[in-house]
């Protein structure tokens, strides 16, 4: 087979990546590797790995950053933590360059890496708790979830667990299980207390960090995803929080889902028919979550109001 069809190959099926020892296994000698990268035909990506062909001119994809940063580090390196979160599409953690990769024992020492933004972890998991996705070897969700809370406070790790949970990636079930695997590791206690506040119902982080506003100010949902109808069953509305005596309706309105014009649209008729039927809607946005008082303080002033009616 010719050599350059025999690249295309292995570029293909890894995201137009390849590895010095695969760029040489099928005819390239190092020096021609080198001149390929020198003028411009050939992408370096990381320690021994380029992106080649057509796709080296371009900016290359987040995934094809993790996955040359993988290939750099041999076949037993697999994503972990924020990274592996992200392969899975588990939200709630901070936006990040840093790409986490673990190695096992003597490997990650060994393991001198000097590329920006790739940090290599000293972690030992069994070949069962590592998943691959399309094509990424990466911790499975409960291992990741649980090795996240352990990391981070409050907040995140609660936002983290509530997506998981709503993307169906792990179980009530599953969580049962997290407090035998964080026995006696730094972070456990405050991690045991973050699963007692997770909740698979919120279906974004804004949700949750509305939620934990509300809680932290003493004034909690009873409900979330609170349904309503009007006398013949009809469904007005759903709202995200729910205070169903005072009938009271918070939504937290991100970016992506109430952003274009339609969304904004439907937002307003279906405020319009939850208003007539007696429920007062308020909306908070990522900036109202930075502020602790603000949240609670606006849902008291409602319940209050609504008490007085």
């Amino acid at each position: 087979m010719d050599r350059a069809v025999a690249l295309r190959r292995i570029a293909s099926g890894q995201d137009g990546l390849v590895t010095r020892a695969q760029a040489t296994g099928v005819g390239f000698s190092r020096h021609e590797i080198d001149n390929l990268v020198t003028f411009g035909r050939w992408r370096r990506l990381a320690r021994a790995v380029y992106l080649v062909g057509g796709m080296a001119a371009g900016e290359p994809s987040r995934r094809c950053r993790i996955r040359a940063a993988l290939l750099s580090l041999g076949p037993k390196a697999h994503a972990v933590l924020g990274t592996a979160a992200e392969l899975h599409g588990i939200a709630g953690l901070p936006a990040t360059d840093a790409i986490h990769v673990a190695l096992p024992g003597t490997a990650a020492k060994l393991a001198r890496v000097q590329e920006p933004g790739l940090v290599v972890h000293q972690l030992e998991h069994p070949a069962a708790s590592v998943v691959r996705l399309n094509g990424l070897p990466a911790t499975d969700p409960l291992r990741t979830v649980t090795e996240v809370i352990l990391r981070v406070g409050r907040y995140p790790a609660v936002c983290v667990l509530d997506s998981a949970l709503n993307r169906g990636l792990v179980t009530e079930d599953d969580l049962l299980a997290i407090p035998r695997l964080i026995r006696r590791r730094r972070g456990a206690v405050a991690a045991r207390a973050y699963l007692a506040e997770a909740d698979g119902r919120a279906q974004s982080p804004l949700e949750t960090r509305t939620r934990l506003r509300c809680v932290d100010g003493k004034v909690p949902p009873d409900t979330l995803q609170v349904k309503v109808r009007d006398d013949d069953g009809y469904l007005l509305g759903v709202g995200d929080l729910g205070w169903r005596g005072p009938r009271v309706i918070a939504e937290a309105d991100g970016r992506g889902a109430h952003s274009t014009p339609e969304a904004a649209f439907a937002d307003r008729r279906r405020q319009n028919r939850l208003v007539n039927a007696g429920w007062a809607v308020l909306r908070f946005t990522w900036a109202d979550t930075l502020d602790p008082a603000y949240i609670p303080w606006t849902v008291g002033q409602a319940i209050a109001a609504a008490q007085r009616r």
